[in-house]
């Protein structure tokens, strides 16, 4: 654990080690905070995954959405960087830093590419919280070094028959002599094809209906393990999402992650974070497109002055720019609460619901600002365009969050 220790990044374990403050810190004056006021090690941790991101991703971008997969050293370079261990505590080998710095790092990447950003975030918003939050010191001690260093991992929920119904997944897991052996298989799981191990929910006790269900621990090389298909997608295509078999693979008792039926608590408690890093994921994107589409109009001539210079065009755009940062602020207030311990989960189905409408509204904006041009691939708008569909549709569609909204307004009229 000690050679992966020091195989981090100086960057990120020098701003771990700076004294915390939160990224609404009170200003000068003792007035409110603003939710977008950065903390200098935010600034720092921006600029450095900003510079990243120009450097090691943006190059690579259209041959990855091209031939659908990661670049050879894509992951090497995210590793190398600490950007897969943010909130894991540096003696495991992360940076140790907060749930809002994993927010601000998935937002920035995004604004080059959300294929690569929703790697970085189902890492760290899904797999590295429900390993700190559920794991045993000795799923810790074995799992964390590896997923902050050079493990990505895969979340196994989906399936067939359980797609926003997600309790109703069909895998099983059969006690046997010191443990279980898991039969079934997950549809949609991203990360499956590079993932090193898997965070896999089987049902261990049919009869209890989902509080049977329970989540284990999984290592790529488990016999009867099986990667199947890999879905040829719209958007997001460096980031692999594929079929995931499971034919009689048996885990030990110590690979449960969690207690034993609880789950469903796991995949819920997991999948609310998760939410606000998808919406961060779709502030980035929309951001990226703004802002390729507004450096084109500020320089394109027609009828002898610049687009951007004619009316319709600056209420377009300025309607745009408010609706991005409306979203941010759903995101950073949903992050805010999480990190201070209070309810969150409406905000963060609020954050991942319009935060999703705003990416596809901006992105579709962005190719008509651009012409003929926009609808290329020659601009990056067009993928910006294509990626941003499936803001609606992963962790949670946009039909569920409103339900969860509409549910969770009810309770607080009593009802």
């Amino acid at each position: 654990r000690q050679k992966m220790f020091r195989r981090a990044p100086r960057t990120l374990h020098a701003l771990a080690r700076r004294p915390r403050q939160r990224l609404c810190s009170t200003v000068a004056g003792g007035s409110r905070p603003a939710l977008t006021t950065p903390t200098e090690e935010q600034e720092m941790l921006v600029d450095s995954v900003s510079k990243f991101a120009q450097q090691h991703v943006l190059p690579h971008v259209a041959k990855m959405d091209a031939d659908a997969k990661l670049e050879p050293e894509m992951l090497t370079n995210l590793f190398s960087e600490g950007l897969m261990g943010i909130e894991i505590p540096e003696k495991y080998g992360g940076a140790g830093m907060s749930f809002t710095d994993s927010i601000l790092t998935i937002e920035e990447l995004a604004k080059v590419d959300p294929a690569i950003a929703v790697i970085v975030d189902i890492q760290n918003t899904l797999i590295n919280l429900a390993f700190l939050e559920n794991g045993t010191e000795e799923i810790k001690e074995k799992w964390l070094p590896r997923l902050a260093t050079d493990t990505l991992a895969s979340f196994c929920l989906s399936e067939s028959s359980a797609g926003s119904d997600a309790f109703s997944l069909k895998t099983t897991a059969t006690p046997i002599d010191g443990g279980f052996r898991i039969n079934g298989s997950k549809l949609w799981i991203s990360n499956a094809a590079e993932a090193g191990v898997f965070v896999v929910f089987a049902n261990a006790d049919p009869s209890k209906g989902y509080k049977g269900i329970t989540a284990f621990v999984v290592p790529r090389d488990a016999p009867g393990l099986i990667i199947g298909k890999k879905e040829d997608k719209l958007g997001i295509r460096a980031s692999s999402t594929c079929e995931v078999v499971f034919d009689g693979v048996e885990v030990k008792n110590e690979d449960i992650l969690g207690e034993l039926g609880k789950g469903y608590k796991i995949a819920i408690e997991t999948l609310n974070p998760g939410r606000i890093g998808i919406g961060a994921q779709m502030v980035g994107l929309a951001r990226g497109t703004y802002d390729a589409a507004m450096r084109y109009i500020l320089e394109r001539k027609q009828f002898g002055k610049s687009v951007a210079d004619f009316q319709g065009m600056q209420f377009a755009f300025a309607q745009a720019d408010t609706d991005i940062e409306a979203a941010r602020l759903l995101v950073l207030n949903a992050a805010a609460l999480r990190e201070s311990d209070q309810p969150y989960i409406k905000q963060a189905a609020m954050a991942k619901l319009k935060c999703a409408q705003v990416a596809q509204d901006v992105a579709s904006k962005a190719v008509e600002w651009m012409g003929g041009v926009g609808f290329t691939k020659e601009y990056p708008c067009e993928k910006f365009y294509r990626d941003a569909k499936i803001g609606s549709i992963y962790e949670g569609t946009s039909n569920i969050h409103l339900q969860t909204i509409a549910k969770l307004i009810k309770s607080e009229y009593g009802y």
